[in-house]
């Protein structure tokens, strides 16, 4: 038997927080007491924070870095060990990584094929080199001709957890304000002006053609093979009640309170962006997720294009907004967790998996507390030491 002992940590469980002791066996907790041990070779955890391992569902990152400038394509296995040592740096033990599908650029990323990448998924974890395990999010642009096309390479991929519906047409949801989508797009994306009042002009008429059929193809196929579904940018209440007569259990990034309310009233599980609790408020304009969760109406939060922002949001909520820390991990571990069908982890709990992580509060001189990832453990084996 392979035994982890780690001691004098304040453990971050369910409702509460105790000083305790927290032991590891054959990549499972063995046990979680209270009070200190004299057991030789346990770990000083120093007084520090020992929480579950971070749950990711939604993170952008390793598109950014496989085209970390536009038009610059990145060789796919360097990428991913990359965004990989980010993650699990950032106290991600489990990632569903965000692979978006549909687009007109046959150049972009979301506009070609994704076979490459998912073999090197698998070359990697052949050869023991990812240190966070890796699930899929496969994001589908419903609006895009080319999206069920280019969702083929993912059919029956047993890595894929995780379906979005997405529509990002210009004028509605995420982008009802045209110029937060022209800052994106021509800002961050390197669009042309004139390519983006061409997607504005043509927008309407693919959203018209190609929004239902595709909808209900990925709805379908999430039912039927068992993978979570999720709506995306929710606005107003009937797009929440669309995705909840549809079987929807999860509304990412709703925009406005209406919309999130509206899914917490019917069963659908809000995630929000950690980005948006660090900055205080939403770069797009929206709701800001802070709020949400004053009201209750947060359960997960997605580090989206910063990783470290997942657990950097823990504490910003903890310290700035006042939610009890527990509660506030529970959104980055065991409701995500839970959302995507895996139950045995996220939780400091005797037989779930022992991803945890070593977290110490660095209080500055300007007030401001930070949370820095001392070590990190997937499975009970050590993955990151500070």
């Amino acid at each position: 038997m392979t035994q982890t002992i780690l001691r004098n940590a304040r453990l971050v469980l369910d409702d509460e927080i105790v000083r305790g002791t927290l032991a590891v066996a054959d990549g499972r907790i063995a046990a979680v007491d209270r009070g200190d041990t004299g057991v030789t070779g346990a770990v000083d955890l120093d007084g520090d924070y020992l929480i579950p391992g971070l749950v990711e569902i939604h993170t952008d990152n390793l598109e950014r870095h496989l085209m970390p400038r536009p038009k610059v394509n990145w060789a796919e296995m360097p990428a991913l060990i990359a965004h990989d040592s980010e993650i699990v740096g950032a106290g991600i033990t489990t990632v569903l990584d965000a692979l978006g599908v549909g687009e007109t650029d046959p150049d972009s990323l979301r506009g070609s094929t994704w076979d490459t990448m998912l073999r090197c998924f698998d070359e990697c974890s052949r050869h023991g080199v990812l240190r966070a395990e890796h699930l899929l999010h496969v994001r589908c642009e419903l609006p895009a001709p080319n999206t069920i096309e280019l969702f083929a390479p993912f059919h029956g991929h047993p890595r894929v957890r995780l379906i979005s519906l997405m529509d990002h047409t210009p004028g509605q949801r995420q982008w009802e304000n045209i110029e937060s989508a022209r800052t994106y797009y021509v800002g961050k994306k390197g669009w042309s002006e004139a390519r983006f009042e061409t997607a504005i002009q043509a927008g309407p008429e693919l959203q018209v053609r190609y929004v239902r059929p595709h909808r209900a193809h990925f709805v379908d196929y999430s039912h039927t093979h068992g993978i979570s579904l999720a709506s995306h940018d929710d606005t107003t209440a009937a797009h929440v009640e669309e995705a909840h007569a549809e079987g929807v259990g999860i509304s990412e990034f709703p925009t406005t309170t209406v919309a999130a309310a509206t899914a917490h009233r019917l069963g659908l599980r809000t995630v929000m962006g950690g980005p948006n609790v660090v900055r205080g408020g939403s770069h797009s304009g929206n709701v800001a997720a802070a709020d949400l969760a004053r009201d209750g109406l947060l359960d997960v939060l997605s580090s989206d294009y910063v990783p470290a922002s997942l657990l950097g949001g823990v504490f910003a909520l903890h310290h700035r907004h006042g939610i009890a820390l527990p509660r506030a991990v529970a959104m980055v571990s065991r409701n995500p967790a839970e959302a995507v069908g895996l139950p045995d982890r996220g939780r400091l709990v005797p037989g779930m998996r022992a991803d945890l992580v070593w977290v110490r509060p660095l209080a500055l001189s300007d007030g401001t507390v930070h949370p820095v990832v001392r070590a990190v453990w997937r499975q009970g084996r050590r993955v990151v030491w500070a």
